[in-house]
Formats: C-alpha cells, structure tokens, sequence
C-alpha cells in the first residue's frame, strides 16, 4: 500500500503535525503511516487517529510519497541507516533541532531534504514554522512544503543558517511564554484573584496582545506607549519588570537556546 505521509517517530512534534493535518483535512487518515519502536504508542496512535502504523521505519518510508522524521537529534544516526534503502523518489523533511542539511543528506544521500522548525501551537493550527532547502529539493517539491506547513499555521522560507536562531526563539518560544503566563496567573492569585479567573484574565491577555500587535502593525514600543499613562499602574508594573531584568533574561534565554541548538548538529 502507498502513504502520501510516513512519519517516522510518533514524539510530540510529530503527534501535533498529524493532529493538524487530520484536523485541517490535508490527510485522511488511510493516507497516514507513523512508524515508531514503542508498541502502546503505535496501539495509541491506530486507536485515537486510525492511521496506518509500523514498528520498521524502512518499511513506513518505503510506501510514503512524504517522509517526515520527527525524531530525538540523538536518534538520528539509526534512522539514517534505516532510510538508505527507502524511496529515493520521496520528499524528506526533517524537524531535528540543530541537524544540518549537510548531515541528512550524507546520511541519506541522493534524496531531497527539507528542514523544517515548527513550533507545538502547530496543534491547534496556530504553528509557526520556517523552511531552509536542500540542494536536490525540486521548485514542486518546495511549494508542497510549504502548503503542507500553511495548514497548521504560518510559513516562512530561510537560508539554512538562520535555524538555530528559529529553533531558539520560535521553537522553544512556547517554553518561554507558558512561563510568563504561569508567573502571570500566580501574580494574579497573590492579589486575591481567584485562580480560575487569573488563568481565564492570562490567557487572554497574551492572547489579545498578540493579535493586537499582529493586525494594527505595532511596534511592542508603541503598544507599550498605548497602554501607560503617567504615574500609572503599567508604568509601575514594567519598572518593576525593568529593575528584575526581565528583558535581558529573556533575550538570554533565547541566546541560551541558539548556543544549545548549535551542539545537536
């Protein structure tokens, strides 16, 4: 039987990938294998999506058009000798953190790689995911990575270099701004909020800053400018804020995480 999309590693990455893509209809679930080592997740994954499942990558590589290796960075090196024999005539894309275009495609030579860095809101189809190309990845082959990727959020294309610098701030983004929504709901309950109001009051407020800053093209300078008034309750928040470092923590988290992705390749 022919797949139009082998997963190879049933993880949290690829799990958000084929929720998406069965929830946007991009795939049927008949059009779906995943290959994965673990028996209960291969069980987990015929039960609650009725997709096609295999313990043997080469197998779920061999009948797929799409391979998409979700696996740990670590894992890679197996992998690869499990895809050399697999179908030369599909499109490879990896979502391995750190994993140079350079080492897929010597440890599966002759096939077109993509490289791909989405993030988990791609769930709930409001992922964030940039592409870079491998040398032998047709204009077709391009365009249907980036339709896949379209249907489970936004796309954008870069040069190869700029991924461990994707990786850092939108990929492990959602780490960072679950903490800040964490801080901000224990804040809320320190002044007396009742926790179920301070999540509701949290998640909307990233969530409307958000699309407020994305629809009326502000500068977060100029949002900020919006909302404080003088000797007000904002300009008291952020100098707090200020004076703890919070900006420079984050901005050394996400240089943190560009030193890390850095040593996965």
């Amino acid at each position: 039987m022919t797949y139009r999309l082998g997963v190879i590693g049933g993880g949290r990455m690829g799990s958000a990938l084929v929720a998406g893509l069965l929830a946007e209809k991009i795939y049927t679930p008949a059009e779906i294998i995943i290959s994965h080592p673990r028996p209960e997740r291969r069980q987990f994954w015929a039960d609650t999506y009725g997709v096609g499942v295999s313990g043997d990558n080469p197998t779920a590589a061999a009948a797929s058009q799409v391979v998409l290796v979700a696996v740990k960075p670590q894992q890679f090196a197996q992998v690869g000798l499990d895809l050399q024999g697999s179908n030369p005539g599909a499109v490879y894309i990896s979502v391995l953190a750190g994993t140079t275009l350079a080492t897929l495609e010597t440890a599966v030579p002759g096939r077109p790689w993509v490289r791909a860095m989405p993030n988990t809101p791609v769930q709930v189809r409001s992922g964030m995911t940039a592409l870079a190309w491998g040398g032998q990845v047709s204009e077709p082959q391009q365009q249907w990575a980036v339709q896949l990727f379209k249907a489970v959020g936004q796309v954008v294309c870069v040069p190869e270099t700029y991924l461990n610098g994707v990786t850092a701030l939108a990929g492990s983004g959602p780490g960072y701004v679950a903490l800040l929504v964490e801080a901000l709901i224990d804040g809320g309950v320190l002044v007396g909020l009742p926790r179920a109001l301070a999540t509701q009051l949290a998640l909307q407020t990233i969530l409307g800053t958000a699309q407020l800053l994305q629809q009326q093209s502000l500068s977060p300078a100029e949002l900020k400018a919006q909302v404080m008034s003088p000797g007000g309750t904002t300009s008291a928040g952020l100098l707090c804020l200020e004076r703890q470092g919070v900006r420079g923590a984050l901005m050394q988290a996400v240089q943190s995480a560009y030193q890390r992705a850095q040593t996965l390749g």
